[in-house]
């Protein structure tokens, strides 16, 4: 009887530990969720910081691939175009590859052939240089000194005979580059150029089959949005930003001929290629256009007018133009242009730099879409993953808690 009474007198014992059963199940998937996102985050770092030395390793393979790449896409709205008018796929992506291979030899004809005439002539011209630079550097006379061991040594390094400077000759064509470069420089021409046509000629299918082989509408439907935002930024940035840079060239290039200064659409070209560098492409340009004026000018303000002129054409356009027409839809945030930038140009130096910012926004756009890393949630709360512009989605464990907490405390439905 003591027996049945004392297991009579605590029934409701085992109902007493239940909200705190819910709270330690909660507080022990919780501490497993942050594990893992530890671990997810020590992954990523190491990988991040890997990255970088990898691919500057692996540069003569990455380093035209990548080009390749971002070419295409960039020429993917000129393939749906041809599509469209009933042009096929292998046809199509000829006509693209041979489209940009008479753009890029018709850059290389106007700069690089006048500019191998600049580089021959260059130390003929430093006495010239010299008496332009002197009247601003009187006042700094251990500058001056400095200056002019510099440019002796320079004319000393390599003096250019008029025989030497006739026995070589720039690459006229894309063609007689590539049969003067090294072999490995060939064939990462010739890789880039087949990256190029394969992905164009297969862009439809690559397309088609990325977007119907998720296993749901809503992945099918994010695939889709995520493939286009790409194609649709890239190349609305590349060619946006060709139009601006080939205006400011010719004006430049005009601007120049107006003053007597030697081949002006070379000096446009700079100029117009350079700009694809945001904020350090134009200064390298006005410091080229000063060497240009300092060799050309026999007075110092006349010389320096060339890069006055094509540092008033740029604020123009970098300040009215580019923001009109660009608009707010391109906008990108200057502290991630700085970082792209000197991180691709590290790595692959004056190409990465080219290619810093359409890169910025092929991966601004996956993983605005995708989800990027969460630091501060990861520190502070417990997210690891953001979607592109919304905010992290309330902690799950909370939400579990309450739901259970909601169940047992609340009344049924009215009948």
């Amino acid at each position: 009887m003591e027996r049945e009474e004392g297991a009579v007198t605590h029934p409701a014992r085992p109902l007493e530990p239940l909200v705190p059963a819910v709270a330690t199940e909660a507080e022990a998937e919780d501490r497993r969720d942050r594990l893992l996102a530890a671990l997810t985050l020590m992954i990523g770092a190491g990988l991040f910081l890997a990255l970088p030395f990898a691919l500057r390793a692996g540069s003569p393979f990455f380093l035209p691939l990548t080009a390749a790449i971002v070419i295409a896409i960039a020429l993917v709205p000129v393939l749906e175009w041809l599509e469209r008018h009933r042009v096929p796929a292998p046809l199509a992506a000829l006509t693209c590859v041979l489209l940009f291979l008479v753009a890029a030899n018709a850059a290389l004809a106007s700069i690089v052939v006048p500019a191998w005439g600049w580089l021959s002539i260059l130390p003929e011209r430093i006495d010239n240089i010299q008496s332009n630079v002197k009247p601003l550097i009187d006042f700094y006379a251990n500058l001056e000194s400095f200056v002019n061991k510099t440019i002796q040594d320079l004319a000393a390094s390599r003096p250019i005979r008029p025989a030497e400077a006739a026995a070589e000759s720039p690459p006229r064509s894309i063609l007689e580059l590539a049969a003067t470069s090294a072999p490995a420089a060939f064939i990462e021409m010739f890789f880039a150029i087949l990256v190029i046509f394969f992905f164009l000629s297969g862009w439809t299918r690559l397309r088609r089959k990325a977007i119907t082989s998720r296993h749901s509408f809503g992945g099918a439907m994010a695939t889709a949005r995520v493939i286009q935002d790409v194609v649709d930024d890239t190349s609305a940035y590349l060619g946006t930003i060709t139009a601006i840079n080939v205006s400011l060239g010719l004006l430049v290039a005009g601007a120049l001929w107006l003053i007597g200064m030697p081949t002006p659409l070379m000096w446009g070209g700079i100029v117009a290629l350079l700009n694809y560098i945001p904020y350090l492409g134009p200064i390298f340009a006005a410091m080229l256009l000063a060497l240009g004026g300092l060799m050309t000018y026999q007075d110092v303000w006349t010389a320096l007018l060339p890069a006055g002129i094509m540092i008033a054409f740029h604020l123009i356009e970098a300040n009215l133009v580019t923001p009109l027409i660009v608009g707010r839809r391109l906008t990108i945030n200057p502290i991630l242009i700085l970082i792209s930038l000197s991180f691709w140009g590290w790595v692959w130096g004056t190409p990465g730099a080219l290619m810093a910012v359409p890169l910025l926004i092929i991966i601004q756009t996956v993983l605005n879409a995708a989800g990027k890393p969460d630091i501060a949630g990861f520190l502070f709360e417990h997210g690891t993953l953001v979607a592109g512009g919304n905010p992290p989605p309330p902690r799950a464990n909370f939400n579990r808690v309450e739901a259970r907490e909601t169940a047992v405390d609340s009344p049924g439905p009215p009948v």
